[in-house]
């Protein structure tokens, strides 16, 4: 079968199902953005790589998280242009287009009808649901219209898809109200790359290098944008005692970085240390060298997000503390998991009570490091979920 993978943001996720399904005989195509912001999967070339696997990095001019509405606009359709292109040139079987802004997929869905092969949805997040929270009330009535083109691009484009796959089965109860056909819907939860994440020492080359394996870290590493509060890093920062024994330390990109960068200068908060994403060859390090792991969730961003950095922490082994609301996927997981420790978003009384019962109590930590790590081993094998996969293509391509 030939399958092109698209995934918007490259996750390390996606570029993982890929190789699988390479390394099963298949012969696989991965596009992805290179200019989106955010950690992205191993896309470089490696000799162990099954010979069914191949990558287009799509490019474009620009910051592109610097860009107004309009212009990202313009450039998600000048992408999704580039990445139809490499799609149609390789004559695929079947399309799987993950995290795809609606302007920049409409162009992938048209290169899969143009090939003949069969379109699946993989619905990893409501896109016209967060620009209704985030614009909807805005301009005096605008954002509520730009939110209604976008509810109705996309329930146009999931109800042409040949299948859809969701992330969580809290996503149906919207694609019945969308009228689209569940008989066609598949639920596939997200999984870390835990062959690419083992469990390394807190005492690493990486913590040394930056003065902090010898101090209690909570860490946060991520992306830091819009369904985030980053002020809440800052209060977490302000409240570790001044006496040089623990940091918090985040390891960013995005706009919510930008804001605690600024928000940091004018504190001076010396227990804040703030570093640019990591190369992907030291993730593994950089989650070892944290005591506690932090992610956050915004309540307006509802059930439909489901953070991956989480699915990262779990595998890491490291105790988790969630601000993101109760019936969110990610919340649920690591309670579930036995994981951490989840805190409704808005309480920050909690969230730093929560932060010093971890710090106080080595036990309880390493009690849901284990748990976490105990999970992922159980769920994110991803060789049973790239042969979940090929069920739905070959049944997708029977109908």
């Amino acid at each position: 079968m030939r399958v092109a993978v698209h995934d918007y943001g490259g996750h390390p996720f996606t570029v993982d199902l890929s190789r699988e399904l390479a390394r099963s005989g298949n012969q696989v195509l991965y596009v992805f953005f290179q200019g989106f912001p955010g950690p992205k999967g191993d896309v470089a070339s490696d000799l162990l790589d099954p010979s069914g696997f191949s990558v287009v990095a799509v490019e474009l001019n620009g910051d592109f998280r610097r860009e107004n509405l309009l212009r990202r606009r313009l450039l998600n359709s000048r992408y999704g242009r580039k990445a139809a292109a490499a799609i149609l040139a390789f004559h695929p079987d079947v399309v799987l287009s993950a995290n795809t802004p609606p302007e920049a997929q409409q162009h992938i869905m048209r290169a899969a009808r143009r090939s003949g092969a069969h379109f699946v949805f993989w619905l990893q997040d409501i896109y016209s649901a967060a620009i209704e929270t985030y614009l909807g009330s805005r301009w005096f009535g605008l954002g509520r219209l730009i939110s209604l083109y976008y509810r109705r691009t996309e329930r146009r484009q999931l109800q042409e898809s040949s299948s859809v796959v969701v992330i969580s089965e809290d996503f149906l109860n919207v694609l019945r109200d969308m009228r689209v056909d569940l008989a066609d819907t598949h639920v596939v939860e997200n999984w870390g790359a835990i062959a690419n994440i083992p469990v390394l020492p807190k005492d690493n080359a990486w913590s040394r290098e930056h003065s902090f394996a010898d101090k209690f870290v909570f860490l946060y590493s991520g992306t830091l944008g819009l369904k985030h509060d980053p002020l809440l890093l800052l209060k977490l920062a302000e409240a570790i005692p001044a006496d040089g024994s623990a940091k918090l330390v985040v390891v960013a990109d995005g706009t919510g970085a930008d804001q605690l960068k600024r928000a940091a200068k004018s504190a001076a908060n010396e227990n804040l240390l703030i570093l640019p994403l990591q190369p992907l060859s030291l993730f593994p390090s950089v989650l070892a060298s944290a005591d506690v792991v932090i992610a956050l969730l915004e309540k307006d961003a509802g059930r439909f997000s489901v953070p991956s950095k989480v699915l990262s922490y779990l595998c890491a082994g490291r105790p988790i503390l969630l601000s993101a609301p109760s019936d969110n996927l990610a919340a649920k997981t690591v309670l579930s998991a036995g994981a951490g420790i989840v805190v409704r978003p808005g309480d920050t009384d909690r969230f730093l009570e929560a932060a010093q019962q971890l710090r106080r109590t080595a036990t309880l930590r390493e009690q849901l490091g284990i748990s976490g790590r105990r999970y992922a081993n159980s769920k994110f094998d991803v060789s049973v979920i790239s042969r979940r996969f090929e069920e739905i293509f070959k049944n997708t391509q029977k109908e």
